[in-house]
């Protein structure tokens, strides 16, 4: 078992550092704050020998992503990163990719969405992006970051699965923290991460056709394909997790929890702020009142049984938004999960809370408040408001 060697690792050197240790074999990225670090390391290792690996320049993000779908598509192991409007530029062909079944890995250091100009973290970036077909993972901390990287090109370029993976890391509050990484051997990496073994790679010799015309008759079926392969890759996700977990002793699943065995009040969220949630609801579990809080690492495919099972008996759920969805109900997380709740027959009393846009520290005392809240609608039995910004100014 491994985990001896600690580095002093940013969440962007981190993953890096994975990135070099998988041995990818072409790089196409463009540089946008907060996520440049990744690949400025990673061009340092190509240039020093530590990486064999063709690192591509680009132009623009749409050229980076781009590029890695035709690399992918030969059958190359492929990475790219990115951040908010990167990310908006590569839109159209985060669909491309994902429907041509090309496994490529994109870590996204979280940053909002312009206008304004802002550098800081939001999940604008990542939700605008949640139904391009693309698996999305969420880090808590730099070392899920660099254990998610490692997981998701397994995951991907398995032949049950051929999905694209976005691992999530909050910018600059993940992305430019330091933290010691517990970081496997390179040989451990290798046997856990072999060179890929394409399906169907581009080769002149034996010619196949991607990304043809598909009219009324067959692009249905195609979708519905599609839809499935991401279904699937659920139990592939799960199994990755476990044996990730035998060789790291860190082992992984949909949905992190804790005190959620008694919980009468639980709160989920995305990202970074679920380390602050579970610090503060330790303070409340030491006075007897009994808070529960789920962390998801997994957002595509939804976890939707897991969070079915962690969910039955509570009287209130607070589901924590660091994103909006304009003219809705509410944000993306609570959207998903109320439509969850409607079809399994549960009904707590729940609360969607929009906190840090655009780099809004959420504090320890917002979430002392937002528990307190909580506890108030359990007492009496219903939320006076449904929706709450927390940490704007009024």
């Amino acid at each position: 078992m491994s985990g001896n060697k600690v580095l002093g690792l940013s969440g962007n050197e981190a993953v890096a550092y994975a990135i070099k240790q998988a041995n990818v074999d072409v790089i196409a990225a463009y540089p946008i704050t907060p996520q440049t670090i990744i690949v400025e390391r990673l061009s340092e290792y190509v240039n020093n020998g530590e990486l064999n690996a063709a690192f591509i320049p680009v132009e623009s993000e749409h050229s980076a992503i781009s590029t890695c779908v035709g690399a992918s598509l030969t059958g190359a192991r492929v990475f790219t990163a990115t951040s908010s409007q990167g990310l908006a530029l590569m839109h159209e062909i985060l669909h491309i990719a994902a429907s041509l079944r090309a496994p490529i890995v994109m870590a996204i250091a979280n940053r909002a969405l312009s206008a304004p100009i802002n550098i800081h973290c939001d999940h604008s970036d990542i939700m605008n992006a949640r139904d391009t077909g693309w698996i999305i993972m969420f880090a808590e901390n730099v070392q899920e970051a660099y254990d998610l990287v490692l997981q998701a090109f397994k995951i991907a370029e398995s032949h049950e699965v051929l999905l694209p993976v976005a691992v999530n890391l909050d910018g600059f509050i993940l992305s430019h923290s330091l933290e010691g990484v517990n970081v496997l051997d390179d040989d451990e990496v290798s046997k856990f991460l072999p060179k890929r073994q394409p399906i169907y790679p581009v080769d002149f010799e034996k010619p196949v056709t991607y990304g043809p015309l598909a009219l009324p008759d067959y692009f249905f079926e195609i979708k519905r394909q599609q839809a499935e392969a991401m279904e699937g890759a659920k139990p592939v996700i799960e199994r990755v997790g476990i044996e990730y977990g035998k060789l790291s002793n860190r082992e992984y699943k949909p949905i992190k929890a804790f005190g959620m065995e008694d919980a009468e009040v639980a709160v989920v969220a995305l990202g970074s702020s679920v380390g602050t949630l579970r610090a503060v609801a330790r303070r409340f579990r030491k006075k007897g009142r009994k808070i529960g809080v789920l962390g998801l690492t997994l957002f595509r495919p939804f976890p939707r049984e897991e969070l079915i099972k962690y969910l039955e008996g509570v009287k209130v759920l607070i589901i924590l938004d660091r994103a909006i969805s304009y003219g809705s109900s509410g944000g993306p997380l609570y959207l998903e999960i109320a439509g969850v709740l409607y079809r399994s027959g549960l009904r707590p009393i729940v609360l969607n809370v929009i906190y840090g846009l655009g780099g809004r520290d959420l504090r320890p005392s917002d979430v002392e408040a937002i528990y307190e809240e909580g506890f108030k609608c359990a007492e009496r039995g219903r939320a006076e408001r449904e929706l709450l910004w927390v940490g704007v100014r009024e």
